[in-house]
């Protein structure tokens, strides 16, 4: 019998990521990075390849800002690899964390602190046939907030604070998704401290 999946109706956020340090004591930059942040608003598990983290949206995004951040603090040239995704059909609405409030942990300890990215993200509004021009919004939107950087094959380049653009991947990530079509999933790819930023900035 064939077994038939729907798209999800559930508020649950999900992101499967990878960090890449380019440097000797990359165990200590992952490890120190997921020490610091302050998770306790999302479920969270690190396997030998990722982490996955599920959540409130607002709760995904801050705690991934925070990670992110606390990695390129050390001045290490730093390779971020991200998928969101929301309205999968394994996401169920019961899970616990959507209980919590809309505090954010990480936001507070990190809203000072500047730092540089080099961007790319690709939006996949699932079954949606009118799948561009969801995607064209938000590329306008990008332009809007300042950190649209230039098209390419596969994706759109973002670059500017890490504050601005996690902003934008919020906004277009929640934008993105209706109610007609409500599985959408979001990859980011990010460059941090590389030598080849410094004529950029």
């Amino acid at each position: 019998m064939k077994q038939e999946f729907s798209c999800g109706t559930s508020p649950i956020v999900g992101l499967r990521f990878s960090i890449h340090p380019m440097a000797d004591n990359f165990i200590d930059i992952i490890k120190g990075a997921l020490r610091e942040a302050d998770t306790s608003n999302v479920w969270m598990h690190t396997d030998d390849v990722s982490t996955v983290m599920r959540g409130k949206e607002m709760h995904v995004f801050d705690t991934a800002k925070a990670i992110v951040l606390y990695a390129a603090k050390t001045g290490a040239h730093i390779a971020f690899n991200g998928t969101f995704s929301i309205g999968c059909p394994g996401d169920t609405q019961g899970d616990v964390y959507l209980e919590k409030d809309d505090v954010l942990l990480n936001t507070p300890q990190i809203q000072g602190i500047k730092q540089y990215v080099s961007s790319q993200f690709a939006l996949y509004p699932m079954n949606n046939p009118d799948y561009m021009s969801a995607i064209y919004k938000e590329i306008e939107r990008a332009k809007e907030h300042g950190v649209y950087n230039e098209s390419m094959h596969y994706a759109s380049g973002l670059h500017g604070d890490i504050h601005d653009v996690f902003a934008f991947l919020e906004e277009s990530f929640a934008h993105a998704r209706s109610a007609e079509h409500s599985h959408l999933v979001m990859t980011v790819n990010m460059s941090i401290n590389s030598p080849s930023h410094r004529e950029e900035q």
